[in-house]
């Protein structure tokens, strides 16, 4: 049996953050966990790339463009999307998650997704360095670990 398992390997990539600015003092804190796991495993701060937008709705518009654009080994998508009164959470939480995989699909660049869908800033905190853990961090590690992934599929090709 072959096995084909990533490592959290970031020297020599690059990789661009796209972060929405409506719920920022959490996605801020989302921002800050993506940077630390980028660094931690070797991503140098002059290969890495923040885009602010709006909102978690115009993330996926902004990924498009970075994929296009090309000369990132990967995109990691930050924000949150908290529950409110109207049915505005399903929509966006929907457009959102289903436009970066489809994206991620298209263009085959692993996109890392770190936005929360979540019920209330409670949950939002815990999920942004709080007793749960820090989601930009993790989906900056899954980003990396699926650039290796990929690789290495592409190597066997050849």
């Amino acid at each position: 049996m072959k096995l084909v398992e990533g490592v959290l390997e970031g020297r020599s990539l690059k990789v661009s953050l796209v972060a929405a600015r409506f719920n920022e003092t959490v996605v801020e804190r989302l921002v800050e966990g993506a940077r630390r796991a980028l660094r931690q495993h070797g991503v140098l701060e002059d290969d890495i790339e923040l885009v602010w937008v709006p909102g978690s709705l115009e993330i996926p518009v902004v990924v498009a463009e970075l994929l296009e654009r090309g000369g990132r080994d990967a995109v990691v998508a930050l924000g949150a999307v908290i529950r409110g009164e109207t049915p505005h959470f399903e929509y966006v939480s929907e457009a959102v998650s289903t436009g970066i995989a489809e994206l991620s699909r298209r263009h085959r660049v692993p996109v890392g997704f770190g936005v929360l869908t979540v019920n209330s800033v409670a949950q939002a905190e815990e999920r942004a360095g709080g007793k749960l853990g820090n989601k930009g961090f993790e989906a900056a590690q899954t980003a990396l670990e699926m650039v290796s992934v990929v690789s290495q599929l592409r190597q066997d090709r050849t």
